[in-house]
């Protein structure tokens, strides 16, 4: 049963963002649970026991952002329709955590959350942003001639793709440049039932947890 889930969410996370996304797509009722990682509470009892980031209303639990959205996802409009649009899906989710995420979320973290904590080299901000712009680039040369992800139109691949893609900004990244990505997230924000994610963590359309 994927109803009424409790989601644990830290806001700022590109990875949080996309279960978080994805169920209100598809109008799932769901928890929200806040856990703030600068106080490790990542490291109670509770959150340990459970590996979050999701439980369901039966006990099991599910950890991983891509996977979580993945079984949000099946059965549902959102699942690529053949072989071959779940095979792009799977491609393109692999280059997100291995390329992009792996990336942007260290970037992210060390240049906008908390940055007045140190990496273990300065230098590693200068990897982390020109392997970022990297992958970027070849993100971009895919989505310059296509709508979506894959074949089958707009997908959870593609909330997966826009979780950090679309917080680059935050570090400087000018989308007016990277034309095929700005144009790819314009139609995901345009989609009937997009919402900023600060407004679905505010509670507006899902249930928040103390």
């Amino acid at each position: 049963m994927k109803s009424n889930p409790t989601l644990y969410v830290t806001r700022g996370s590109g990875n949080n963002i996309k279960p978080v996304l994805v169920a209100n797509q598809l109008d799932l009722p769901c928890s929200i649970k806040f856990i703030d990682v600068l106080e490790e509470e990542t490291r109670t009892p509770e959150l340990v026991s459970i590996h979050p980031f999701m439980m369901l209303p039966n006990g099991s639990n599910l950890r991983d952002a891509n996977a979580i959205s993945w079984y949000l996802s099946d059965g549902s409009s959102l699942m690529p329709k053949n072989a071959l649009s779940s095979a792009q899906a799977i491609r393109w989710i692999n280059f997100e955590q291995s390329t992009l995420e792996a990336n942007l979320s260290p970037l992210l973290f060390f240049s906008c959350i908390c940055p007045d904590e140190k990496p273990v080299s300065a230098d590693m901000l200068e990897v982390w942003r020109a392997n970022a712009n990297a992958g970027l680039v070849v993100l971009n040369d895919y989505l310059t001639n296509r709508l979506y992800i894959t074949d089958c139109g707009f997908s959870v691949a593609d909330i997966i793709l826009f979780g950090y893609t679309h917080l680059a900004s935050e570090w400087g990244l000018d989308f007016p440049q990277y034309k095929g990505i700005g144009n790819w997230m314009d139609r995901i924000m345009e989609q009937p039932c997009y919402r900023p994610v600060d407004e679905l963590l505010n509670g507006t359309l899902l249930s928040t947890a103390a």
